[in-house]
């Protein structure tokens, strides 16, 4: 496995993110200096408008103490929020207040309902993910794991495996809906693509070369969290020392740098198989250490290990050790629509923004249609107003 090949998520973050509780921070952007593997992020959004508008709609029976909110009926559990909530407090090192976690409650109670929409529709229409869909991506979780880690991480989230098998049928059921619903409709056509190039040529001019980069990171600092798999981390500097040799070695006698990377490395590109994307060549030069060793690199050769610098202190003090792989070299210059990296990424920024845009209107739509009722917001207008 490559570092640029898709890393499955720990068990935390992928239990949030097939629920869509996960969302990445920032708007949605092209961004010039990786155009040949632009991708859309989906930004975060709660559509408060509609919540306050479930919480006014008239006199309602109130519902039992655990019911939070029903969707055409069918309820959404207090306990079942409240494992999601939990679990996401995680990836939240800071206190929230009292206003903030109720936000948050909302925030993931809207893409709940959402779900449990998209769910209704999808089993009018037989496209419920099947017992195998389910077991075989469940063993797939598995892989980078023993029985006893993959048992450790549900616990310390405080779910169980009925619980996980549940999210990943509803994650897999509502992939299938969408892929018929939205992705078998778009159709992005060679006129499209070429107007798009026509608009935006200048940012497929690469003013200077650019290195497609990977890196595995230890750092002797102290954390209480590490963004790999094992949750292994250096105790000191020379247990950073040791770990960094040992990894290197592992590299040398062939071992795969993105699943090294996946398990081992202390960078926040761990989950992403250690992949740091496109670095022009002007940043690398700020480290002549590093740029000296990556520039006499070959795609798919590792450099010897490096140590990363504290720049902010005097003396630079070393913080941290750092082996990096090169994916790709590329010269400055216009890349031209012929070229099938420039056509592969037009291609596919406009096939996801236009999946964004009808999944946007496709989602409200069936929520138009739906009779949704938030409880939760109920309770929290009605504390608000005392």
């Amino acid at each position: 496995m490559s570092g640029r090949e898709t890393i499955a998520a720990p068990v935390g973050r992928f239990i949030l993110e097939c629920r869509g509780l996960r969302r990445p921070v920032g708007e949605t952007r092209l961004q010039v200096d990786r155009i040949f593997r632009a991708r859309f992020r989906s930004a975060a959004f709660v559509l408060f408008g509609g919540v306050l508008m479930a919480a006014a709609a008239g006199c309602h029976r109130s519902p039992a103490p655990d019911v939070v909110a029903t969707v055409n009926g069918k309820a959404i559990m207090r306990s079942d929020l409240e494992k999601y909530y939990q679990a996401s407090l995680r990836d939240s090192p800071q206190q929230l207040s009292a206003a903030e976690a109720d936000i948050r409650r909302l925030t993931f109670l809207h893409e709940m309902i959402e779900d449990e929409i998209l769910w209704q529709r999808a089993a009018k229409l037989n496209l419920a993910a099947s017992d195998e869909d389910v077991n075989a991506k469940l063993t797939e979780m598995k892989l980078p794991y023993t029985q006893e880690e993959f048992d450790k991480q549900l616990k310390q989230r405080n779910l169980t495996i009925d619980d996980l098998k549940r999210d990943l049928r509803r994650s897999l059921t509502k992939t299938k809906l969408l892929n018929k619903e939205i992705e078998s409709k778009i159709n992005i056509t060679d006129a499209e693509i070429s107007e798009y190039y026509g608009a935006h040529k200048a940012d497929f001019n690469l003013i200077e070369p650019r290195y497609g980069l990977a890196q595995i990171v230890v750092t002797a600092a102290p954390s209480q969290q590490t963004g790999n798999l094992q949750n292994n981390k250096a105790l000191g500097e020379a247990d950073a020392k040791k770990k960094i040799q040992t990894l290197h070695n592992r590299l040398e006698s062939g071992e795969d740098f993105g699943a090294v990377a996946m398990n081992f490395s202390e960078a926040n590109t761990a989950s992403n198989g250690g992949d740091m994307g496109f670095v022009f060549e002007s940043q690398l030069r700020a480290d002549p250490e590093a740029y000296n060793a990556i520039s006499k690199l070959k795609p798919g050769q590792i450099t010897d290990i490096l140590p990363i610098y504290d720049n902010a202190s005097p003396g630079r003090r070393t913080i941290a050790y750092a082996i990096y792989k090169l994916i790709s070299r590329e010269a400055a210059g216009q890349r031209e629509l012929n070229d099938p990296r420039v056509r592969q990424a037009i291609h596919q920024l406009l096939h996801e923004g236009q999946a964004q845009l009808l999944k946007s209107a496709y989602l409200e739509k069936l929520h138009d249609e739906a009779k949704v009722h938030n409880y939760l917001a109920d309770q929290i207008l009605k504390e608000g107003a005392q």
